[in-house]
């Protein structure tokens, strides 16, 4: 994949973590050497769809035998159309006009034929398509929640979810318009040059293979031309799209500060970009619909020339004209309708592509291929000698060691950016360290299975956001597939949110909001704690978990926490040193590195920066 054409997030082995923020997929000028290698790229990524038909062959079979049918009826229609007429035109020079009632219902049953087998082609294909799109759309969920952190920190969630919508209405159009509208209208035409230069002339055919090529290539040429500006219309309104999404999540934000002008008029722009790329790729497409009306008019004219003067001649009858004229808006109407299509085309290939792209971005966190499950009650965990680097200018652990025994209570304390929080992402393994190792009961967390790890603990991040669903949902989220109504209103209970739920009128059933804004911090905190005391994991990791709440509640849910941690093995994270004196141990972390560590008593005396820490919150707090 060209530089340029990059998904975020995506980076080489030797690129620093994370990529830098970029665009989504931008895309250049068609004259370039990078258009032709996106082409292809978007061809090859095409060939990702045959999996999912070869799933259906029996199916997509029968559809084809059906397309085949249908159109060698509609094919027969002109033919039977000429000899109505022909036979009409005999009967007026005789004494008695006689009704073609054979020609007549073999003409309907041609029709009924057509269009009939047309519907069933379509209802056969139908479930094709739709089980073909499901499994795509569940294959690209799937994988992103696969992928690493740092693509989903690169990436803007209303331009990923616009390009996973457009990428599946591509599909649908591929899977529906080249079975249905390119292979039949191909079919088609080498039909009619077939019967017209088997009854009558060599010309008719070349005058049908003439303009069908002039259509095609006066199509293809502009619609080459028209495609940057198509695609810079989309990359537009992908913009446009990200910027509204990011402006309503961070409503609240938007409200404190007084900005909504300001977002307003960054969105104004975004749309008046969007508009000027629409008003040229309209115009472009009017000059593409004429030239394809001249093409038409072209062929028509010099068919019904050339057929007229054989009328005249005597060689050809009414009925041939007709015949002649039939065929010519037959190919016509799918023809008209194929430039639409090509246009189409090159907008679901690239739709496609974008979301097949996707498939393509391998996470760098990943299993060995000799991974074992993680099954431990009470773990041992030791950090030994850890180096992470978030980029080349973002060192943040250099070398911290840290040990915590079976069962024990461990609290990782110091300032902000001391790379406190890193140590739980590293333990989770959002990423995995650049030098050292994590290890869990003697063994590298990377010899686990990332599901196996990840379902042995449980964590309270300081900044909670939770689904736009109810409290209960959101409570039984750590046992989704296990949680009873029991279960749940247990972990409410601990958490300190029993009181604070009877007082709802919908109770359990109360809605949060989008990331739970309905509620308050101290809320979502404690719904947090309820969601990691059911998930009931052998680790506990408790980043800042009271941090969202007043004094009295952060009495209340530190009974709680310590009677979830009473029999685990827990790292409590905290900037608030109150919170973890009763830690079995107390580790002082600074640039990265853990520079002291004790019980609460004996940092106390040893009269170091964890004394300095706690001189200054107490005077701060008094």
């Amino acid at each position: 994949m060209a530089a340029s054409d990059r998904v975020c997030g995506d980076r080489s082995a030797n690129e620093p973590r994370p990529a830098p923020p970029c665009h989504i997929l931008p895309l250049r000028p068609a004259v370039s050497r990078g258009a032709r290698d996106e082409r292809r790229a978007e061809w090859r990524r095409l060939w990702r769809l045959w999996p999912y038909l070869r799933a259906h062959t029996l199916r997509v079979s029968i559809a084809v035998v059906f397309l085949i049918a249908a159109k060698g009826a509609s094919v027969l229609l002109p033919i039977a159309l000429g000899r109505i007429v022909d036979s009409l035109d005999r009967s007026e020079h005789s004494a008695a006009v006689v009704l073609p009632l054979g020609l007549l219902l073999a003409y309907g049953a041609l029709r009924l034929v057509s269009v009939l087998f047309g519907q069933i082609r379509d209802l056969v294909f139908g479930r094709v398509t739709e089980h073909s799109m499901h499994r795509i759309a569940l294959g690209v969920f799937t994988h992103l929640h696969a992928l690493d952190l740092d693509f989903h920190l690169s990436r803007r969630t209303g331009g990923l979810s616009r390009d996973i919508e457009r990428g599946l209405g591509g599909i649908r159009f591929l899977l529906r318009f080249m079975l249905f509208n390119i292979l039949p209208t191909a079919l088609e035409i080498v039909l009619v040059a077939a019967i017209l230069f088997y009854h009558y002339s060599v010309w008719f055919a070349v005058i049908v293979v003439t303009s069908v090529v002039a259509y095609v290539g006066v199509t293809a040429t502009l619609t080459e031309w028209r495609t940057t500006h198509v695609r810079e219309s989309n990359r537009l309104d992908t913009r446009a799209n990200t910027k509204a999404v990011d402006a309503l999540l961070n409503y609240e934000t938007v409200k404190y500060f007084g900005n909504e002008a300001f977002e307003a008029a960054h969105y104004d722009r975004a749309l008046a970009g969007w508009a000027d790329a629409m008003a040229r790729a309209r115009r472009s497409l009017g000059l593409l619909n004429t030239l394809q009306a001249l093409v038409i008019a072209a062929a028509v004219t010099a068919m019904m020339i050339l057929a007229g003067e054989r009328v005249v001649a005597g060689t050809m009858t009414l009925g041939d004209l007709t015949m002649v004229n039939a065929y010519m808006l037959q190919i016509f109407l799918p023809l008209n309708a194929l430039g639409f299509v090509y246009r189409q085309l090159k907008k679901a290939l690239a739709d496609t592509a974008r979301m097949f792209a996707l498939l393509e971005v391998e996470p760098s966190v990943r299993d060995r291929p000799d991974a074992v499950a993680l099954d431990a009650d009470r773990p041992a965990i030791a950090f030994t000698d850890v180096m992470f680097r978030y980029g080349p200018a973002r060192p943040i652990l250099q070398g911290a060691s840290l040990a915590i025994g079976p069962g024990e209570k461990v609290a990782v304390v110091g300032a902000s950016g001391a790379g406190k929080s890193t140590l739980a992402r590293l333990l989770f393994r959002f990423y995995d360290p650049d030098d050292g190792a994590i290890v869990i009961n003697g063994r590298d967390i990377r010899d686990y299975t990332i599901a196996s790890l990840r379902a042995a603990i449980g964590v309270v991040p300081q900044d909670t956001v939770l689904f736009n669903d109810t409290i209960g949902y959101n409570i039984a989220y750590g046992a989704a597939e296990t949680a009873t109504a029991a279960d749940i209103e247990t972990a409410a209970e601990l958490a300190s949110l029993s009181d604070f739920i009877a007082r709802l009128p919908e109770g359990y059933d109360t809605l949060v909001g989008e990331r739970g804004l309905k509620l308050s911090g101290g809320e979502k905190q404690r719904i947090a704690i309820a969601r990691a005391m059911i998930k009931n994991p052998a680790i506990l990791v408790f980043d800042e978990a009271t941090s969202s709440l007043d004094s009295e509640a952060e009495s209340a849910i530190n009974g709680a926490l310590a009677h979830l941690a009473a029999d685990h093995t827990t790292l409590v994270i905290a900037h608030r040193l109150s919170t973890v004196v009763d830690a079995d141990r107390i580790a002082v972390m600074e640039d990265g590195r853990i520079i002291e560590q004790g019980t609460h008593t004996a940092l106390l005396a040893a009269d170091g920066l964890y004394a300095r820490m706690w001189q200054r919150q107490r005077a701060e707090a008094a």
